[in-house]
């Protein structure tokens, strides 16, 4: 034996006998009861606001962005990205209900932002169609996921924004009514500036937004968050961090932030700058200083959980035993019409729309269990998160709740790569997801696979069918991601059996689709709609006389509300029965104040009575019928 090998050797028999002395003495010592990992793990939702996929520096893909995001990126590469992550809907409010009530927002009736008042076109004429009602609020019965946690031990906090009920932090119900023991609403460093080329962020104690060492403005929405894992950290929490960011306005108050971007755009701001940006591309310097900003907010929290030890398991830190899940409400705002904020390309439009670029959002989740460093093309959706975190934290799923999303937990913590562990209620390999949004753009959409149909109600073409990608022997290539090549000539077969399909999915969530506006002069048929020709309010019931002028009434809802004249009046649909001979009746909710009635006929015409108007803001009761004689037109109840 040569003298290297003795020393090996030599090396060798040490290391083992210190092992073994190690291994007997943890032997001997009593096993604290808190050494081993808490079985209840940390939950965090992080939920950005209009963050679209192309706006973080980790998802760039062609054109490479001007956004540097370091934190969300280094945050990527300690768990798993989604590359086909999708929101509940193209618009705030409905992701955000369906987010956190597992419910989908055609199901639910919330299909878009302020929801809550009367059908009635935008236009009386120069309006084609019209919304169907939907609803301003998510039910106050509706179990959320802070309500199931809570039961299961949690302790919950909400901070940020809200919008899932009348107003962004008003009307009934708020975080507090639904699960959340903690909840803070402000809009931080987001609040509004009058001018965004002037009055910036100081570096004054006093200044309420005032700059750190790094020219970053003070945000009270994370410090609230934070102030809720720092009082929390002892008790497993769930943190519902909703920021305001990205939405606009667009404009920041970090001077310094700003001519970074300036200056590697290369562009020079005008007083034109005040208020618009008009060059298209991801040039704006605002929004890039915003992405900026909201990233390194983002870093706060993450570095929070990476160096903080956890009270519940020594010798370890939070981030040890959190999952974090980060997301955005729906795809990202490319603009308004005076102004351009960014640029979802490749994927077609934005917010507001059921296209991809609309509802295709950033999706990292990280956490015990799930692996490092890894990206995924399997397709899932902000309706997942529900049913996932309830397995991942053992919880049980509250009695008589029917989930439109699926528990993804076995995806991310034993292959992200196998589609075929995603399983609908029924063991079906999940492979189908759909959109509906009869608001605005008026469309619905499919995704089967690697194939995406759109149903347009009143635009042409009617139907467009995209293929998004190609897979072959189970390996996936990005195939039409731009959305650019119709294939409803080519394909008419799988065109008719999606949307089929799609009719089916709608009509099991009893959804409500866009009716034609009788005012407007270009409808055909619209000489052949019902008239109202009498009402009366018998004890509690509302009748209604009605008079068919070629078609057919298929349908009748009455439309009230309890509080008319209220600042946040707020409107509610009821079902009304069509009786023989041109009649309607509706029982009358006892909190009724105002009410009218809705006839749709066979052509999908919808009638109001009263006539809805626009022009009246929210305040419809002062046009609809007084629910006593106690309640007049326009008089507010007492």
């Amino acid at each position: 034996m040569n003298t290297i090998t003795r020393r090996l050797s030599r090396m060798k028999n040490i290391l083992l006998m210190g092992l073994l002395a190690a291994s007997s003495c943890f032997a001997d010592r009593p096993e604290k009861p808190n050494v081993v990992r808490p079985s209840k793990p940390n939950v965090i939702l992080l939920l950005a606001d209009d963050l679209g996929w192309q706006d973080l520096k980790c998802y760039d893909i062609d054109v490479p962005s001007p956004y540097e995001t370091p934190y969300i990126d280094a945050f990527a590469k300690k768990g798993i990205l989604f590359w086909q992550a999708y929101s509940p809907a193209p618009t705030c409010a409905p992701s955000r209900a369906a987010i956190l009530s597992g419910t989908h927002p055609a199901r639910a009736q919330m299909t878009h932002v302020s929801g809550g008042y009367p059908p009635r076109p935008h236009h009386k004429t120069g309006w084609s169609m019209m919304a169907p009602w939907y609803s301003a609020r998510m039910p106050a019965e509706t179990v959320t996921i802070a309500e199931a946690l809570k039961a299961h031990g949690y302790t919950t906090g909400h901070s940020g924004k809200w919008h899932v009920a009348m107003g962004h932090h008003s009307g009934y119900p708020q975080p507090e009514d639904q699960g959340f023991d903690y909840s803070r609403h402000s809009r931080g460093a987001h609040s509004g500036l009058k001018n965004r080329l002037t009055g910036f962020a100081t570096r004054d104690p006093k200044d309420p937004y005032r700059l750190d060492e790094n020219g970053f403005p003070f945000d009270q929405t994370t410090e609230d968050a934070m102030t809720f894992l720092q009082d929390n950290k002892e008790k497993p929490f769930f943190l519902y961090f909703a920021t305001w960011l990205v939405h606009a306005p667009i404009m920041t108050r970090s001077e310094q932030l700003l001519n970074k971007y300036c200056d590697k755009l290369g562009v020079e701001l005008t007083e034109a700058h005040r208020d618009y940006w008009k060059q298209e591309g991801q040039t704006n310097p605002f929004y890039c200083a915003m992405i900026e900003q909201f990233d390194t907010y983002c870093g706060l929290l993450f570095r929070y959980l990476e160096n903080t030890d956890d009270p519940r398991w020594p010798g370890h830190k939070l981030i040890e035993n959190t999952y974090v899940i980060f997301t955005s409400d729906n795809g990202g705002m490319e603009g308004d019409r005076n102004a351009i904020y960014t640029d979802n390309y490749p994927l077609d439009q934005g917010k507001i729309s059921i296209m991809e670029g609309g509802t295709r959002v950033p999706l990292i989740i990280a956490g015990p269990g799930i692996p490092q460093g890894v990206q995924s093309d399997v397709m899932v959706n902000g309706l997942d998160f529900y049913p996932t975190i309830l397995s991942l934290t053992g919880t049980a799923k509250p009695a008589g709740k029917q989930f439109d999303g699926c528990d993804i937990s076995t995806l991310l913590t034993r292959n992200p790569a196998d589609a075929s562990l995603i399983r609908n209620a029924d063991g079906a390999v999940r492979d189908t997801m759909m959109w509906h949004f009869p608001n605005s753009k008026f469309e619905s959409s499919i995704r089967i696979g690697d194939f995406k149909l759109v149903r347009n109600y009143n635009t042409k073409p009617e139907l467009e069918l995209y293929r998004l990608y190609q897979t072959t022997d189970g390996k996936q290539v990005r195939g039409d991601i731009e959305e650019a090549n119709n294939l409803v000539a080519a394909m008419p077969e799988k065109v008719a059996a999606m949307n089929a399909t799609l009719t089916d999915y709608l009509t099991e969530m009893d959804a409500s689709y866009p009716y034609w506006n009788p005012h407007c002069p270009r409808n055909p048929k619209r000489e052949q709609v019902p008239a109202v020709t009498g009402d009366s309010l018998q004890g509690g019931t509302a009748l209604f006389s009605f008079k068919e002028n070629g078609a057919k009434v298929v349908r009748a809802d009455l439309l009230y509300t309890p509080n008319g004249g209220d600042r946040l009046e707020e409107w509610f649909r009821a079902p009304a029965k069509i009786l023989p001979g041109g009649k309607v009746s509706a029982e009358l909710p006892k909190d009724a104040t105002h009410y009218l009635i809705n006839l749709v006929d066979e052509n999908q015409f919808l009638v109001s009575y009263p006539e809805m108007d626009s022009k009246v803001g929210r305040q419809y009761s002062t046009i609809a019928l007084p629910a006593s004689k106690k309640n007049v037109r326009g008089e507010q109840k007492k």
